[in-house]
């Protein structure tokens, strides 16, 4: 944008200054033509006026011109004989025809524009006698040299003013270009921190024309309603989440002190209301941390987190072992390929990945091989079990989503990791061959 607005702007100048400098040009080259024809006319004229009363004061006017300007004088009769020749002949063609004109009282054409390229001689032509009597011819030759460096001069003069209008043109539009564009490029900013997750993006509101330090204002209370709606909703969230679980702790004492009174004719009732019991508790927990990785990404979002690392083979090797039992009870055996990896995250939010990705491998992959890839900038966590369709990876990442509804999970799981994975500017990749594979690739440590 700031390329196209200065291109107008400066063709407007350009054109501007163009429509100016052109006439003055011609203007200069005509007023030092007209000078020079004026000048070489005058001397012209006095040479017909002296050829008609003497020759000795004619040769002593010619020779002392000739000196002076370094021109050609040729003077002839009525039937053409040279009178006076100096630094031209009569016979010469050029002369020759001036002098028929000349001698024919037929007016010469004014000599065309000098211009700063301008060379070679112009004819100046005039009978001498009355109107009525021609007595003879005077040609003048003179160089249009001089009268050319002049018009350089000058024009030279004028383009350098026109060069130096267009360089204080050039820092005006520079100067206007920032004034209007700087506020442009602060708003552009603060839309892509606030699509990026940075909470409360403001911009300055005291840059540029009024127009645009209004709508800055307007962005920033934009921005504060924006932040706002999304702290109150992840509260709501957190908060919600928290305060179910003293009823559903009360819940689930309950449920266990009645486990062994309840009647025979009961049990599949009772059976199916702790599962569904299970699946709350495991829900509220998965809200949790959700909100609690929508928060830390957006902390990360907004530069409040300072720079972390960890040891990727300590964290898989820790998380591996705190899952052994659960994958044991499911029938699954876990295996991993660790080499040093050093990670651009935390501890603990590498630890949460894990978790997220071991639970998802042994919940829906039971009875199968879980192997654990750890390699710089990657981790990768694949299963040989049922896997998914290839039309519902894209929606694995889904909050609340499932591909399976028998089972008795949240669909929060991996909704959580990705949330962890892009908010330190890595990516989950979701491919299903053979089974299922989850790679969180994560930046490695600055």
């Amino acid at each position: 944008m700031r390329r196209r607005l200065l291109i107008v702007l400066l063709g407007l100048c350009l054109a501007a200054l163009a429509g100016f400098a052109a006439p003055l040009l011609a203007s200069t080259s005509a007023e030092r033509t007209q000078r020079f024809a004026i000048s070489r006319t005058a001397d012209l004229d006095r040479f017909a006026e002296l050829a008609g009363t003497g020759a000795d004061r004619l040769a002593a006017e010619v020779r002392a011109h000739v000196e002076l300007y370094g021109d050609a004088v040729v003077v002839v009769d009525a039937r053409r004989v040279p009178v006076l020749e100096s630094g031209a002949r009569a016979d010469e063609p050029a002369v020759r025809a001036a002098l028929d004109a000349a001698l024919r009282n037929q007016p010469a054409a004014p000599p065309p524009d000098v211009r700063p390229w301008s060379s070679g001689p112009v004819l100046f032509a005039r009978p001498v006698g009355s109107g009525t009597r021609v007595t003879g011819a005077v040609v003048l030759r003179s160089t249009v040299d001089r009268a050319a460096a002049d018009v350089g001069a000058q024009w030279g003069f004028i383009l350098l003013g026109v060069v130096g209008a267009a360089l204080a043109f050039l820092a005006l539009a520079l100067l206007l270009a920032r004034w209007v564009l700087r506020p442009v490029a602060e708003l552009e900013r603060g839309v892509r921190a606030v699509g990026g997750g940075s909470p409360g993006a403001h911009v300055s509101p005291a840059l540029g024309p009024p127009e645009l330090r209004g709508l800055a204002g307007s962005f920033n209370r934009m921005s504060d309603a924006v932040a706002e709606s999304a702290r109150a909703q992840r509260a709501l969230v957190a908060d919600t989440s928290h305060q179910l679980r003293n009823p559903l702790a009360a819940l689930r004492l309950r449920m266990d002190s009645l486990a062994g009174r309840v009647p025979e004719s009961a049990r599949v009732t009772y059976a199916s209301m702790v599962a569904e019991l299970d699946r709350l508790e495991a829900l509220l927990d998965g809200m949790l941390a959700l909100a609690s990785a929508d928060t830390a990404a957006t902390e990360l979002a907004a530069g409040e987190h300072t720079a972390a690392s960890c040891d990727g083979v300590v964290v898989v090797h820790d998380r591996i072992d705190a899952w052994l039992p659960a994958a044991s009870a499911a029938g699954v055996s876990l295996v991993d390929y660790c080499e040093p990896a050093v990670f651009g995250c935390a501890s603990s939010e590498l630890e949460q990945i894990m978790d997220v990705l071991l639970d998802n491998a042994i919940k829906y992959a039971p009875g199968a091989t879980v192997a654990v890839t750890c390699a710089p900038g990657v981790i990768t966590v694949r299963d040989n079990g049922p896997g998914v369709a290839p039309e519902d990876i894209p929606r694995l990442t889904d909050r609340f989503w499932r591909a399976s509804r028998d089972g008795n999970g949240s669909g929060l799981g991996l909704a959580i990791a990705h949330r962890l994975v892009t908010a330190r500017g890595g990516r989950l990749v979701i491919a299903s061959d053979n089974g299922l594979s989850v790679s969180a690739e994560l930046p490695g440590a600055n």
